[in-house]
């Protein structure tokens, strides 16, 4: 007898409903958005692409379509000027769906990359990274701001340092799997979000946040690299720590 495998087992199944309700609870809270450099970055996508690398692109993305969702339920309960776009499927679902779904596939595609290759491509990582960092630190202290922020870049310059140094010891080769996963699943979120809002809803986005519809190209690229840039960055720290005490024990 052929013994019938299961496409979503309980074990999946839990794991969706445990890191979808993380998602929604960072979104819920102000857990959720963490100062790195001279921005805040977001970390609700961050469950969905711990799923995608540790259960497939399957579980990585239903807790996409439930990060999505609850962009949806956001909009209706919480509305902003710019909360619109959110109703509408494209922007607030189907870029979400994907994080988990591209997530897993640069996760397998990036274990045939060779050593040297993985050694020069994380050290410019984490250069970049500590570059970006420092540039925040210097910006916060020249506008006066919180100290709150100067400390919280501190500790994540020594985060960075950190996860090269045990990265390099605990995940060897397999070190730039995670990193990649992690770097390019934020961008799908960032990409994907801001490339169906500018396409569908730009102009209209664009004079909702009071600024000139002729410059929505400019705008939403804008916003793409100020909040790009710090997602990843903070998406490399979590994912790669949470991915190192799971998966490499």
């Amino acid at each position: 007898m052929i013994k019938e495998k299961k496409v979503l087992s309980i074990k999946k199944m839990a794991i969706v409903g445990v890191l979808g309700g993380i998602s929604i609870v960072l979104g819920m809270t102000p857990l959720g958005f963490i100062p790195v450099g001279p921005t805040r970055a977001t970390i609700m996508h961050i469950p969905v692409i711990i799923g995608a690398i540790m259960e497939g692109p399957l579980v990585g993305g239903l807790i996409g379509l439930i990060f999505g969702l609850f962009s949806i339920f956001q909009a209706i309960t919480n509305p902003t000027p710019v909360s619109f776009v959110f109703l509408d499927p494209v922007v607030s679902i189907l870029p979400r769906v994907l994080i988990g779904v591209v997530s897993y596939y640069v996760y397998k595609w990036s274990k045939n990359i060779g050593e040297k290759k993985t050694i020069w491509i994380l050290n410019s990582i984490y250069g970049a990274i500590i570059a970006y960092l420092t540039y925040g630190i210097y910006v916060n202290i020249k506008d006066s701001q919180s100290i709150w922020l100067v400390l919280m870049n501190i500790g994540l310059i020594g985060a960075t340092i950190a996860l090269a140094s045990y990265g390099k010891k605990k995940f060897r080769d397999k070190a730039i799997d995670v990193i990649m996963s992690a770097a390019v699943g934020t961008l799908t979120n960032t990409v994907g979000v801001l490339s169906s809002i500018y396409f569908i809803h730009g102009e209209k986005f664009v004079k909702s946040l009071g600024q000139n519809p002729e410059m929505a190209r400019k705008i939403i690229f804008g916003i793409g690299v100020a909040n790009g840039i710090p997602e990843m960055i903070i998406g490399i720290i979590v994912v790669a720590n949470v991915i190192a005490a799971l998966k490499y024990k």
